[in-house]
């Protein structure tokens, strides 16, 4: 019961524990701070999985931040300021890697392997016909060649009472 009483003082503290501390830049224009939250959208946190810079808490992205909000004010156009974080941290750091040799697996591996899966399904699914087609095949011939047995020729090897015990079981059959 003490715990219970406990838990809201316990709760309170560790809350005044996980308080965030928000960056401020002050920028010169509106532009340049609508081109600040567009490109902290755009690149990648080197550290963190599939986060952007806005949105990461890692040291690193602090840096990022710190360094975007430099150059924008510095004057760096976007194509200029990403390059250099490219050329800094690689391809990763762009949420959209340019195509290049070096990206081509990023942009058209999904397609080669989708096309790959596509081609084993048509030729699994084809293989599956084919067998079954041979199958019916096979059964049909079997079917054919039952009215030939009885037109052959019984008396080959046969003694009487096993021709006429024959004859008894294919007039069941039909």
């Amino acid at each position: 019961m003490k715990i219970l009483k406990s838990l809201p003082f316990v709760l309170l503290l560790w809350s005044c524990m996980t308080l965030a501390s928000f960056e401020t830049y002050e920028f010169s224009t509106t532009q340049n701070e609508m081109r600040y939250f567009k490109l902290s959208k755009e690149l990648r946190c080197p550290t963190c999985q599939n986060q952007n810079i806005s949105d990461s808490d890692a040291p690193l992205a602090a840096d990022l931040r710190r360094e975007l909000h430099r150059m924008i004010e510095a004057g760096y156009k976007d194509e200029g300021i990403i390059d250099f974080m490219v050329s800094r941290y690689g391809d990763f750091v762009h949420y959209k890697p340019r195509i290049a040799p070096e990206t081509y697996i990023l942009w058209f591996g999904p397609f080669v392997l989708l096309l790959g899966g596509l081609s084993v399904v048509f030729f699994v699914s084809r293989n599956r016909r084919l067998r079954a087609r041979k199958a019916q095949e096979a059964v049909r011939e079997t079917v054919d060649v039952a009215p030939s047995v009885e037109a052959a020729d019984l008396s080959g090897g046969l003694s009487e009472q096993e021709r006429e015990r024959l004859e008894r079981l294919l007039q069941q059959d039909k």
